[in-house]
């Protein structure tokens, strides 16, 4: 099953293995292509690229239920700030990952930066985790909105079953696989659409809450920092809460290898995204705050549509739909581009040797997509998904904080590296400084839950010394893993 990497075969059947392993081969690496060989193509241009950032960062939380920051910071002014600086935050986190994308030209995001700057460890064990929890956690958590959303105008007037719900996210979820099996093309079509729908679905609630402005309607930003005062742990919850809002904008790096002219579309895609997503993010909340006091947010379920049904009436009755795409958006972003850091981690050595294969006709990496099928759906039906997500949220930021601080140690180690794209030293510095904080943070604000996920993160260790460092298993064990 789990091997230490080998020379590139080709297979029998309806696949091939993908590129070289060892040290990862870029596509720009000047070698010669083999005779027969299959790779994944080139297809994301600039504007796939967007749609894959924009499309993936916007998810339900905008729609359904930004108060978590306001519940935190204690007034109107306070929250707003927070949203504004959570997006200047990320967009110095992504122009991170846009150096590292220009300069180190091989899919697998995190996975691949912390494998060229720390060593295969630390990199098995980021992959360990995305693979067997948060990934599988994460698809199911969004697809129960999609879910749900889906089905409310159905059931305006009672309770939606939760069967119903499971139901039609597992074909929600079986749909996404799919695609992403079939076609690349395809799959970045239909993101391309689906991000146009979530920008829709935020300009309905946008133009709306402008007239409101227009109109006077301000009441509720007079005195706009007074209220409840925020607390010393509440405000880095607020930040806490309002950068998982941002997350997304790393999901491009992990199919860099697809990416056309990667030196100019990387940073570009990088940086319209995270402009477009940081203004639509501030100017959604002040239309809220335009019709919705901060106490009716608070005890609101769902404020996009709360907002709807107080300005528009029946046509209120879209936004379920809107949020419903918007989360199958998120849902097929995340597939198309985390799949690739399985590629990429079989390619390597760190995951079964099947993972590694491109189909021939398709050009897809279909056996690291479909993977994730039966473990997302394990979680949907078995597993309490949000402890799960509570367990593990840290792992993501310690390993970006990691992945960010090994940009500032390859400055050093690697000092001759090209560098299309060259970040300021103190913007990687001031942002690893605040993943690190909020990973310190949740370990003292919450660690029973915290310590649950720094217990499953370290799992991966034996792993690694198991299936990839151990060459001597006896014959039970090796047949036992199919070899």
């Amino acid at each position: 099953m789990f091997r230490k990497a080998a020379v590139p075969t080709i297979s029998n059947g309806s696949y091939l293995q993908g590129q070289a392993n060892g040290k990862l081969s870029s596509l720009d690496s000047g070698q010669p292509a083999q005779e027969g060989k299959v790779v994944l193509k080139k297809k994301v241009t600039l504007l796939r690229g967007i749609s894959i950032i924009i499309g993936t960062i916007i998810g339900a939380g905008i729609f359904i239920s930004p108060k978590g920051i306001l519940k935190n910071t204690g007034s109107v002014g306070m929250s707003l700030t927070v949203w504004t600086v959570c997006g200047i935050l990320s967009l110095f986190g992504a122009l991170c990952y846009a150096e590292l994308g220009t300069c180190i030209k091989k899919s697998g995001g995190h996975y691949t930066y912390i494998l060229e700057a720390f060593g295969p460890l630390p990199a098995f064990v980021r992959v360990w985790v995305e693979l067997l929890i948060i990934r599988p956690a994460a698809t199911a958590v969004i697809s129960l909105a999609f879910g749900r959303y889906i089905l409310e105008p159905f059931f305006m007037q009672c309770e939606i079953p939760e069967l119903a719900i499971k139901l039609i996210t597992a074909v929600g979820i079986t749909l996404v696989m799919v695609l992403n099996s079939t076609s690349v093309s395809w799959s970045a079509r239909i993101q391309m659409f689906l991000t146009f729908c979530k920008l829709v679905a935020i300009l309905i609630i946008i133009v709306p809450g402008v007239i409101q402005l227009i109109k006077g309607e301000t009441q509720h930003f007079r005195n706009a920092f007074a209220g409840n005062d925020a607390s010393v742990m509440g405000l880095p919850l607020a930040f806490y809460s309002g950068m998982y809002a941002y997350s997304g904008w790393f999901y491009l790096n992990f199919v860099t290898e697809e990416v056309e002219n990667p030196e100019k579309n990387i940073p570009l895609a990088i940086c319209i995204s995270m402009i477009i997503v940081t203004v639509g993010y501030v100017l959604t909340n002040v239309a809220y705050f335009t019709t919705i006091s901060a106490g009716e947010l608070l005890l609101s379920k769902a404020v996009a549509v709360t907002f709807a049904e107080r300005l528009m009436g029946n046509f209120s009755l879209a936004v379920p739909v809107f949020v419903a795409l918007s989360c199958f958006g998120s849902m097929n972003g995340g597939v198309f581009a985390v799949s690739r850091m399985f590629f990429v981690a079989s390619r390597e050595g760190h995951l079964p040797e099947i993972l590694s294969m491109i189909h021939v006709r398709k050009h897809t990496p279909l056996p690291a997509v479909i993977v994730l099928h039966p473990l997302t759906m394990i979680m949907l039906f078995n597993g309490d998904l949000y402890s799960l997500l509570n367990f593990l949220s840290f792992a993501r930021w310690l390993f970006i904080g990691l992945v960010v601080a090994g940009l500032i140690y390859l400055r050093y180690k690697r000092p001759d590296m090209p560098r299309p794209f060259k970040v300021p030293l103190f913007i990687p510095a001031l942002f690893s400084f605040t993943c690190l904080f909020m990973v310190a943070l949740s370990l003292y604000s919450d660690p029973v839950n915290t310590g649950i996920g720094f217990a499953i993160t370290l799992t991966g260790i034996p792993a690694y010394y198991l299936f990839i460092v151990w060459d001597n298993k006896p014959k039970w064990f090796r047949k036992l893993l199919g070899k």
